[in-house]
């Protein structure tokens, strides 16, 4: 039993650490929605495309996205169901905060 928690948090940290990037996590964030170039994602992300691609060979590297070339292009697409659940579930999380956290500053306001 104690292996399976030192295994379940040793997987659970490196998964979380390549997530902790900013730019790998926005990243993500933008594939969500399906497949984009390296371009796309630069500007979507606001870095240079050599930056990008850094961090998406980081993720390739991990499992987390998958590439595919047409004619000069490279494109990604996110292939990690895990990854995939959990910035859904942050994005979520983040967004009924940000809602809550309006719903509180409207109160303050009335009161």
């Amino acid at each position: 039993m104690r292996e399976d928690l030192s295994d379940f948090t040793s997987r659970a940290s490196a998964f979380l650490k390549v997530l902790a990037g900013r730019t790998r996590s926005m990243l993500i964030w933008e594939l969500l929605d399906g497949e984009r170039s390296v371009s796309d994602l630069a500007e979507a992300v606001g870095s240079s495309t050599t930056a990008v691609s850094q961090q998406l060979a980081i993720l390739r590297g991990e499992g987390i996205v998958s590439t595919r070339r047409s004619g000069q292009k490279r494109f990604y697409s996110l292939t990690s169901a895990e990854a995939r659940h959990f910035v859904t579930a942050l994005r979520e999380l983040l967004l009924q905060n940000a809602g809550a956290a309006e719903i509180q500053k409207d109160h303050e306001r009335a009161a």
